[in-house]
């Protein structure tokens, strides 16, 4: 692996100084502090801004409403959102169903989706997990029955995270009960301003809000299947892959992705410069500051060493060391900091803006997110290393 620096050129400068400029512009304090109160995980004005410069999709071509921006531009682009902490969300889930779409969908869904996806004007979210379902998405209930032309749609999903933001959900449903149950399963595209569907607000301890959307007699035509019917399982594999910084050549290099360490783990990296600012600045009446302790430097290097190890992981590795480095380090910055690192944003006396209370409830969440660290293992297991699948063993008579 090359550590070395990257020497920008005069072009990459002037991109770089581009995005920052439209930073300044569109994600503004107000932005932030809205995404704070609410946990939305999107500013619609700055999504559609973002659409206008082909940047939701930025190495998709000019003509499919991308940017057709490099590699390292690209990387550029994402690394500055979310230094500026873009309320990401909703960006990322469209992203992914984005690319199921135009793998599985039909070629009039994907004129009337893709363009207006890129512009901003469509958004998407996973319509995975189910309150009995857990880790296990073969587990699903959602049960889609045909009808003619149609589909009836009955069940119910939690964690369908920007619903409330979004147009259409990437449904995982159950067409047939009578095979094992990863051969019976369908994905639709389903619109979610269809009769019958019902979202409701979660909101999370981490502070964010995420939805449970109920189906109700939904019907769906069957323009909106995507792939086969059973043959849902091909399908949403396809879209877990991405999810988890994969790919049939291997794990997605971190600055490439969509953005699934990044989005997670934003809230690290910044929690280290506001502890790095903490450490800087004089604690007491004499000038001295807690950098000056040597004890409180090698505690504040060992956990510098751990986010760039965070960084420069890829893939479902660095899902599990990221998130599990930052749940540990989430203690480690409060213990550091001591009890005003425990008051919460807006009460006095709260260090670094109540950052580090937000960061450790925060981190709690992320061992879940996108399937828990223990789906990840298996993952690497199964895919990297080539060991038999995991199967629970038999409960003792």
């Amino acid at each position: 692996m090359d550590f070395g620096l990257i020497e920008f050129d005069d072009e990459t400068r002037r991109f770089r100084d581009e995005v920052r400029a439209f930073l300044d512009e569109h994600l503004t304090d107000e932005v932030r502090e809205a995404e704070w109160r609410t946990g939305d995980g999107m500013n619609l004005e700055l999504h559609l801004a973002l659409g206008r410069r082909g940047w939701i999709f930025p190495t998709w071509p000019a003509e499919e409403g991308g940017a057709a921006l490099s590699t390292l531009h690209a990387s550029i682009l994402e690394q500055e959102l979310t230094r500026r902490h873009e309320p990401s969300v909703t960006r990322g889930t469209t992203r992914l169903v984005a690319a199921a779409v135009r793998g599985w969908a039909r070629d009039d869904v994907k004129a009337e989706v893709l363009p207006a996806a890129a512009r901003g004007e469509v958004r998407m979210c996973l319509g995975y997990s189910e309150p009995d379902a857990g880790s296990d998405l073969a587990n699903v209930k959602t049960r889609a029955v045909r009808d003619g032309d149609e589909w009836v749609i009955n069940g119910q999903k939690m964690f369908t995270t920007g619903a409330h933001n979004c147009q259409y959900t990437f449904l995982v449903t159950r067409t047939n009960p009578s095979v094992p149950k990863h051969k019976g399963i369908t994905m639709f595209l389903v619109p979610l301003d269809t009769p019958g569907v019902e979202i409701g607000p979660v909101h999370t301890l981490g502070g964010e809000r995420t939805n449970m959307v109920y189906y109700d007699d939904v019907r769906v035509a069957d323009r909106w299947r995507l792939g086969a019917v059973d043959d849902g399982w091909r399908v949403v594999t396809s879209a877990l892959n991405a999810e988890h910084g994969m790919d049939e050549a291997g794990p997605t290099p971190l600055e490439e992705s969509p953005g699934e360490n990044r989005l997670y783990l934003g809230v690290y990296f910044e929690a280290l410069d506001r502890l790095e600012a903490w450490a800087r600045a004089p604690a007491d009446g004499d000038g001295a500051r807690p950098a000056d302790d040597p004890i409180r430097r090698r505690r504040l290097a060992r956990i510098a060493a751990n986010v760039e190890l965070a960084k420069m992981t890829p893939g479902p590795m660095g899902r599990i060391v990221g998130v599990e480095l930052f749940i540990r380090d989430a203690v480690e910055m409060l213990d550091l900091v001591g009890p005003p690192g425990l008051l919460p944003r807006g009460v006095g006396g709260a260090v670094a803006e109540g950052w580090f209370e937000y960061a450790h409830r925060f981190a709690q969440g992320t061992a879940i997110y996108g399937g828990t660290t223990d789906v990840h293992r298996n993952i690497i297991a199964e895919h990297f290393l080539g060991m038999p699948r995991s199967r629970p063993s038999s409960s003792a008579s």
